[in-house]
């Protein structure tokens, strides 16, 4: 497996090698809704509607259809309880899925180290803006 180095560049092989693993991470988990499927799943199995409250913003077709891709890449599995009236059915995260703990904890501290940044950046425009119209 490739690693990407702390160097400035990337060897040919090496960026090619990055290029295609990447490319293949997000074809499996990239996208506005995976991640935070998984990220609501982490603490145990779902309803579909319970699932798709916690999603905010998800619509029901496209919870059903992402939640359908993660099955079929072994992230996700459905439940169904026959013995129940009505049937139940739930969702949860595979022991696969905690293969990606690392990496949502890696994007978590980036998300948040980046939100400020572009908070901070924000109150700068806003204060040189209003420091420019008092003059």
């Amino acid at each position: 497996m490739a690693e990407i180095k702390n160097s400035k560049k990337l060897s040919q092989p090496e960026c090619v090698a990055s290029l295609n693993a990447v490319g293949d991470a997000f074809y499996v988990i990239g996208g506005k809704w995976k991640l935070r499927i998984i990220i609501a799943l982490s603490d145990g199995a779902k309803r579909f509607n319970e699932l798709q409250r916690l999603v905010e913003g998800i619509s029901a077709r496209v919870l059903s259809s992402e939640l359908k891709d993660l099955e079929m890449n072994g992230l996700v599995t459905r439940n169904v309880h026959a013995d129940s009236f009505p049937v139940v059915v739930e969702y949860e995260a595979t022991g696969y899925a905690d293969s990606l703990r690392d990496v949502l904890k890696a994007l978590t501290a980036w998300g948040t180290m980046h939100r400020k940044r572009i908070r901070k950046q924000a109150e700068f425009e806003r204060q040189r803006a209003s420091n420019v119209s008092r003059k």
